[in-house]
């Protein structure tokens, strides 16, 4: 059964011709018929309300229809939608239908059988136009609810630590607590240097063995109450929480940083060291108190020094401030 609520667009200059398709068309049944005299029209139309059956002739001033054609997919790929065009045609032959399909026309009426051939190429546009825009309404969904489902996500499948997100969400909260009640945070950020030398020389397999690895140490170099995250393939978080900044020292963070700096991971391939450089933002709440965003910048560039010096980078809020102030 046809479905009669289907939306078309007739767009032919010859008012006459415009007028007889749509009179055969709501004559079978069809009531959301619209005619437009030219393309640009046809255009404003199509964006006020888009259709599902465009009917357009092929030949026409200011813009004809494979112009037309061209302008309608842009506007379909605008609004995630899909128009089914015919074209109207006086014009036979192979090369002529070639450059129209090559062009993004669906399909062709010829005018001398316009009375036999119309109605069935409608019916066909109907169940195509249908599916197509079907298709793309479910995969719009399916692709918001992973969208949704990677903004809800906040652990690392691969170790089953905390992932980026919820690194930011709990450096947020550790200082917006300091800011209420006092004491220092620390945001230290813990990278493999050698990582792109081993992926090199191993399978994601082992890859994967190496970041578990790295990820079991360090939950048993860190303090209970410590937040420890993979935040990238290579680099790790963990944020912590002080009575005081005169607690942020080196020699505070030396236990985590040598406890996976060149120490040897085993895997099923064998033993393999990582070289780890070390950064560190610490935070006093007597000052004001910065962004999350700003705490990582300043660890991420602290992060390069640590790799060149083969040292704990550390850095104190307010003091780099102006860091993030140039890199911003």
């Amino acid at each position: 059964m046809p479905n009669l609520d289907l939306s078309i667009l007739v767009v032919d200059d010859a008012k006459f011709s415009s007028a007889m398709i749509a009179k055969t068309l709501r004559n079978s049944g069809y009531h959301d018929v619209r005619i437009a005299h030219n393309a640009p029209s046809a255009l404003q139309m199509l964006e006020e309300r888009p259709v599902s059956v465009l009917i357009a002739d092929w030949l026409m001033p200011e813009m004809d229809g494979l112009e037309l054609t061209a302008k309608v997919r842009q506007l379909d790929e605008a609004s995630n939608h899909f128009t089914y065009i015919i074209l109207l045609t006086a014009k036979e032959g192979v090369e002529a239908l070639a450059e129209a399909f090559d062009r993004g026309v669906d399909d062709f009426v010829y005018k001398s059988e316009m009375n036999k051939q119309l109605l069935p190429r409608v019916f066909a546009a109907d169940r195509i136009s249908d599916m197509q825009n079907t298709l793309l309404v479910a995969n719009q969904l399916l692709m918001d609810n992973i969208k949704e489902l990677q903004e809800r996500n906040v652990l690392d499948l691969a170790t089953g630590l905390g992932n980026q997100v919820l690194a930011r969400e709990r450096l947020t909260d550790t200082l917006r607590q300091m800011e209420s009640r006092g004491g220092a945070a620390s945001y230290l950020l813990l990278g493999i240097k050698n990582w792109q030398t081993i992926k090199k020389h191993f399978n994601p397999a082992i890859l994967e063995e190496i970041a578990n690895g790295v990820s079991r140490r360090l939950r048993h170099l860190t303090r209970p109450l410590d937040t420890v995250c993979r935040i990238s393939e290579n680099q790790f978080a963990v944020i912590g929480q002080f009575s005081s900044l005169e607690q942020c020292t080196t020699s505070c963070y030396r236990r985590i940083h040598d406890g996976i700096n060149l120490k040897a991971f085993k895997t099923t391939a064998g033993f393999v060291s990582v070289q780890a450089g070390t950064s560190v933002c610490a935070i006093d709440g007597s000052t004001t108190t910065p962004k999350a965003q700003q705490v990582e910048k300043v660890a991420l560039r602290r992060l390069q020094y640590a790799y060149e010096t083969a040292t704990i980078a550390l850095a104190l809020w307010p003091e780099v401030s102006d860091e993030v102030k140039d890199a911003e």
